[in-house]
């Protein structure tokens, strides 16, 4: 029995979706992995998240990339061929009936246990794939959002590396929890040194005087969409870009900022911490990168096969 009600959905239609679970598709509903598997014993997983936009996948190629990258950093044995993540995808949408305005959770968990326990040796079936795909529009305001710098500490290549892009997520969950609680969007994240790396769910860009700024990506997620816009950046819209360390004191005095990210796509930030960025209001040069950004996933992408 379903624990949740058409209103508490995005969009109505996600109560009837059909999930990729393992080796074929189920009901909502009926959608779960093992109490063994790794995923619920450890979070040991690597994940994805995509957009289909008017029939194509974008950056289908960059996320398969990264999510093979992942599950081989992460020491993952048996894992399914590309292709056959692909007809997974393919199949999900096309039970779905969905081309356009969806978002797509890949997740690829080390597999069921034969006994719960923290080692790997213990996973002998091979990985789960989870294909879901969902009714899903940009998640933020178009209008902007507002954030707060959270006491939590985004990961370090100390600890783990970010850019393996694993569902252990609890510093951000937590990071969270603080924006919730402040009644902002999301949390900005410090690394250990104090500068910035992310959100909490996505990365950051800054303008100053003309300059798109990002920090390094050592402690934040090099993401596929923050790739996607400094490419735009350089190559369409003329825009000098730096990656470098980035201090709270330049968020606070940026002229222009915004996160990036495949749930989000490009998103203005209007406060952080109480101070308003810029004119407090979405900048022309945001505008602009989001204007190309969105021309650019309009028409590039894996073609759908049906």
């Amino acid at each position: 029995m379903s624990t949740y009600s058409a209103s508490d959905l995005s969009d109505p239609r996600n109560a009837d979706i059909q999930v990729w679970v393992g080796d074929g598709l189920k009901r909502r509903d009926e959608a779960a992995v093992s109490v063994f598997d790794s995923v619920v014993q450890g979070g040991d997983a690597v994940w994805e998240g995509l957009r289909v936009y008017d029939g194509r996948i974008f950056q289908l190629d960059a996320h398969l990339d990264r999510l093979m990258d992942s599950a081989r950093a992460m020491a993952f044995t048996d894992v399914p061929a590309r292709e056959a993540v692909k007809e997974a995808i393919f199949a999900t949408l096309k039970a779905n009936g969905m081309r356009d305005g969806v978002h797509i959770r890949l997740t690829l968990t080390r597999g069921p246990k034969v006994t719960s326990g923290m080692s790997p040796e213990f996973n002998r079936a091979g990985p789960t794939l989870i294909v879901l795909a969902e009714w899903k529009q940009p998640v933020y305001p178009t209008e902007g959002i507002r954030l707060i710098t959270s006491a939590i500490r985004r990961n370090s290549p100390q600890t783990i590396d970010s850019k393996i892009h694993h569902n252990n997520l609890i510093n951000n969950i937590l990071a969270k929890i603080q924006a919730n609680v402040a009644g902002a969007d999301d949390a900005l994240m410090l690394d250990l040194d104090g500068y910035v790396a992310e959100t909490n769910a996505t990365n950051v860009f800054l303008i100053k005087r003309g300059t798109l700024i990002t920090p390094w990506a050592d402690s934040c997620l090099p993401g596929i969409t923050r790739r996607v816009v400094l490419e735009i950046a350089g190559a369409e819209a003329d825009v000098p870009v730096e990656e470098r360390r980035v201090t709270l004191g330049e968020v606070y005095a940026a002229d222009e900022m915004f996160t990036s990210g495949t749930m989000g796509e490009l998103t203005p930030v209007l406060e952080v911490d109480g101070r308003h960025i810029g004119s407090g209001a979405v900048g022309p040069m945001t505008d602009r990168l989001r204007r190309l950004y969105r021309e650019r996933s309009a028409s590039e992408g894996e073609s759908l096969p049906f």
